[in-house]
């Protein structure tokens, strides 16, 4: 580097349609990544790149609070040091050229690659990380994500592997809420009798779904028949038409009993206190994820079994349907109770994952100048 500051660029998938930041996940990935880079002392300028089918000149709403100027990878080849593939998927051959002129190259990997890989491969469906010959000088990736893929990313892709510190802000969310048609509350209201249960596991791969959310819901209804109002779960709707889920769903007493609603996908800002009061979820290898940091910003109980969320919410054991079912109940007996202290723990934890933190500047920029080392 010589001292020299960088032009780093993170790539975005813009395409050609009706496209939103909540989608999922990933593309505040690549607005939080920018953010903080942008603070970086190694960083001259940041942009985000990008490499879809769209057009960014049609994309103003998706792209309405993008924190760095967006540029094509035709701009990108010529300009930036290093390009982060995030969002979009680079070219192999873009890659090598970029490459050849002296860019660096890190591969992001913000989701559970190897389950998907799997699945993509057996049922032949679209592919999606699957290696593709880009040269990569390091793989970044998250601790939720350690076990599953860490030894796959260094083996397939033939490049050291480095864990990185997720990162959140509630700025998007808050932005988010404000334009939406529930205004800008969304804080836990204490004081029902009964409570109004979301599920929004996405439901299109096995390590987020909502089976074992809406079971222990159902346990807890099978012990405790006055404490809930409704299930909700959304990301479902597409699964009306299952033999196998609809199956699943109608062994449940909360179905059974006209308790239960299978909806379509909607951003959580749109749905809480409007809706619903708690929300209970699941995953498998897939420990850290927005929806959790949301719930517990807006002091939401959030039944849940991650280990990478210290001591918030309410956590329950690995796939155990009666011990989720007796962290439901636990969180209905107290919450309000301790909602002071609930609201305490989950912002001492939220401010960690902060883009902006000195501590996490440090992390990404340490590991951009290793790169040059």
């Amino acid at each position: 580097m010589n001292g020299r500051r960088l032009k780093v660029g993170v790539t975005i998938f813009v395409r050609a349609g009706q496209q939103s930041l909540w989608e999922n996940g990933i593309f505040q990935n690549c607005f939080f990544l920018a953010m903080l880079l942008e603070q970086s002392p190694l960083v001259e300028t940041i942009y985000l790149v990008n490499g879809g089918d769209g057009r960014v000149e049609d994309a103003s709403a998706f792209l309405a609070d993008a924190p760095a100027k967006v540029i094509d990878l035709q701009t990108a080849s010529t300009q930036l040091d290093v390009i982060i593939e995030l969002s979009a998927q680079l070219d192999p051959v873009w890659a090598r050229e970029f490459r050849s002129r002296g860019g660096r190259i890190i591969g992001m990997r913000v989701a559970n690659d190897y389950s998907i890989d799997v699945e993509r491969m057996i049922f032949g469906r679209p592919q999606g990380m699957l290696v593709s010959g880009t040269p990569y000088d390091a793989i970044w990736t998250l601790p939720a994500f350690e076990k599953t893929c860490s030894a796959y990313y260094e083996a397939a892709f033939r490049a050291p592997v480095r864990t990185m510190q997720h990162l959140w802000s509630p700025i998007l969310f808050e932005r988010a809420a404000a334009r939406s048609a529930q205004g800008p509350s969304f804080s836990y209201t204490p004081g029902r009798s009964k409570w109004r249960l979301a599920i929004f596991e996405p439901n299109i791969c096995m390590v987020k779904t909502s089976h074992i959310p809406m079971l222990l819901a159902d346990v807890a209804y099978r012990q405790s028949r006055d404490f809930i109002e409704v299930m909700r779960v959304y990301n479902s709707f597409h699964l009306k038409g299952d033999a196998l889920f609809v199956s699943f769903a109608t062994s449940l007493d909360l179905v059974r009993h006209g308790l239960a609603s299978f909806e379509a996908r909607f951003a959580t800002y749109e749905v809480m206190s409007s809706h619903a009061d708690a929300i209970v979820s699941h995953h498998w290898e897939n420990a850290q994820n927005y929806l959790y940091y949301e719930t517990l910003y807006g002091g939401y109980p959030l039944i849940h079994n991650s280990h990478l969320i210290e001591d918030c919410g309410y956590r329950y054991s690995a796939f155990d349907p009666q011990d989720g079912a007796l962290a439901l109940r636990q969180a209905f007996s107290e919450h309000d109770r301790r909602l002071d202290d609930y609201k305490r723990t989950a912002r001492a934890f939220l401010k960690k994952l902060d883009p902006l933190a000195e501590r996490n500047i440090e992390e990404y920029s340490a590991a951009i100048a290793q790169l040059y080392m």
